[in-house]
């Protein structure tokens, strides 16, 4: 697959990604013990489960770099098992502890990313070859879709017009190939042809709720052509 892309400098995106994490964490503070084992919004999974999920992905990527930086590469997660281990083992813990293994991963990719002095070592997110520039936009990514995940009152409405159109660029640049046949374009002009079922249809709207839809963290709701159609969660 090719890189992801999206335009936007990199001290920028960095910053909106310290914006996001502080944001999510202003949520999660007041969280009680119940309120952590509540379901979310991914079926089967609690909020300690996505905060779990959160703080592994931070390591995860935090690892990938460390090793490109020594000429190294690995994959995002190597061991489906471990990583089903890891998961389950940390759902176990309080809420405070879920709230500092939060805040500490994030702080340590953040450190690990300080440290970059050559932004285009190659790397691996996923199936999709990158370079260590996309490892921030791949972090805000997880972060706000995650933040959603938590159903816990922060929805596509609330991110910001910037980050909004990255995460639809991103989205769109991996080039979905399977699903129903679209031709997406966004107030702020990002346009894209997804899909391959069915008559083709063309759904507009703004960015952060194309990127919604399309993610499935919301409906058709604000849009112009998807009528009742829902996606799947990505």
């Amino acid at each position: 697959m090719s890189e992801p892309q999206f335009s936007a400098p990199m001290e920028t995106v960095r910053k909106r990604k310290l914006e996001a994490t502080q944001r999510l964490l202003g949520d999660t503070i007041g969280m009680d013990e119940d309120q952590w084992r509540a379901p979310s919004l991914l079926p089967g999974w609690t909020r300690a489960h996505v905060a779990v999920h959160l703080a592994r992905g931070a390591d995860a990527l935090a690892r990938i770099v460390r090793a490109a930086q020594q000429g190294r590469s690995e994959a995002l997660y190597p061991d489906p098992k471990a990583r089903f281990n890891d998961l389950e083992r940390g759902i176990e813990r309080t809420g405070l502890d879920l709230q500092i293994d939060l805040d500490t991963s994030a702080g340590e990719l953040n450190g690990i990313l300080d440290s970059v002095t050559d932004w285009s070592l190659p790397v691996m997110i996923g199936p999709n070859r990158a370079s260590i520039a996309q490892v921030p936009m791949a972090r805000l990514r997880e972060l706000v879709v995650h933040h959603i995940d938590l159903a816990c009152g922060f929805t596509v409405d609330d991110i910001d017009p910037v980050p909004a159109r990255w995460l639809l660029q991103w989205y769109v640049s991996m080039g979905p190939t399977t699903g129903p046949r679209l031709a997406i374009e966004s107030d702020s002009g990002v346009s894209a042809r997804l899909g391959d079922q069915g008559e083709e249809r063309r759904v507009t709207g703004n960015d952060a709720h194309l990127w919604g839809w399309l993610t499935g963290r919301s409906g058709p709701e604000g849009l112009t052509g998807a009528d009742d159609l829902r996606m799947p969660l990505l």
